[in-house]
């Protein structure tokens, strides 16, 4: 069995940001980082599947606003290499949460500086800019919305709506050290966002090529391919119902019920085969005893 566990665990931690390396997870030993061990950022981002179908869905999401995508399709391989952007996103989310304060300043100044190289303008004409204020709390929300639904869908669907609002209220720090302002630090404050940002999303044909790179984008093992398969459809069925039925992925109650279903029981044995993700290394960095699943 621990063959097989450690077999799974290779697989898993290949598609995330420690296949990159760079970030000592473990070092300095007692520092807790920007959020520390009791914070709702290290409950709500500790869980990898929860994670990986999160940021499936906010890529998506994210694809909706013509002038975050252009940044990204004119400054970024993302077409041919989908992997390594979910890697390099998830390297910059695990390090800002549970690296240590060094790390995880050194990944935001890193990210500012590339932001300040990325500008240009969109089809229509209109210019843009990656360190934009509104852009980086857009890409923000996206994905901070979603990593909480994932969370609320598979792992804990009772988390009390104080500690939703306390995730938002924590993570935002890191928005803001990126440059955005007046990031939503609530549920209701979210919502209300997202509703008053959707007059600005659209579904063009760089959204259609960009959901066709991610659904194509190989998976990193033969073995893997299944796991990539379901996690894409479950990213997909957790899009709030407007901006799927905008991006043209709505699923039916059947498909709907089978991802489900399939996340569900595939979930408790991820959870059980890694430990040497993130926040594993991060809690041997504060002398915390290992999580058990």
């Amino acid at each position: 069995m621990e063959i097989l566990r450690r077999h799974i665990e290779r697989q898993v931690l290949s598609l995330t940001g420690l296949a990159l390396g760079g970030v000592d997870f473990e070092q300095p030993p007692g520092d807790p980082g920007l959020f520390g061990p009791d914070s709702a950022a290290w409950r709500i981002h500790g869980d990898f599947t929860c994670m990986l179908i999160g940021g499936i869905s906010a890529l998506l999401l994210q694809a909706l606003h013509p002038l975050a995508l252009a940044g990204i399709w004119d400054h970024s391989n993302f077409r041919q290499d989908m992997l390594g952007r979910l890697r390099r996103t998830g390297q910059f989310i695990s390090a800002t949460t549970f690296g240590s304060h060094a790390d995880a300043e050194r990944l935001i100044a890193r990210v500012r500086a590339i932001h300040t190289r990325v500008r240009g303008h969109a089809p229509d004409g209109r210019p843009y800019a990656a360190d934009d204020p509104e852009l980086l709390t857009w890409v923000h929300v996206a994905e901070v919305y979603s990593f909480l639904q994932a969370h609320l869908r598979y792992l804990n669907p009772h988390l009390p709506v104080d500690e939703q609002d306390r995730y938002y209220d924590e993570i935002a720090l890191v928005a803001e050290r990126l440059g955005a302002r007046d990031v939503p630090r609530s549920r209701q404050a979210v919502e209300a966002y997202l509703l008053a940002m959707r007059p600005q999303l659209v579904y063009d044909e760089r959204s259609r090529d960009v959901v066709e790179a991610l659904f194509a984008a190989p998976a990193p093992s033969r073995l893997a391919a299944p796991f990539g398969r379901l996690m894409m459809q479950a990213g997909t069925d957790l899009l709030p119902e407007w901006a799927a039925h905008q991006l043209h992925l709505e699923l039916g109650p059947l498909q709907r019920k089978g991802v489900r279903i399939g996340v569900r029981r595939i979930a408790p044995v991820l959870r059980w085969a890694v430990r040497d993700a993130s926040i594993h290394r991060s809690r041997r960095r504060l002398g915390l005893p290992p999580l058990h699943p």
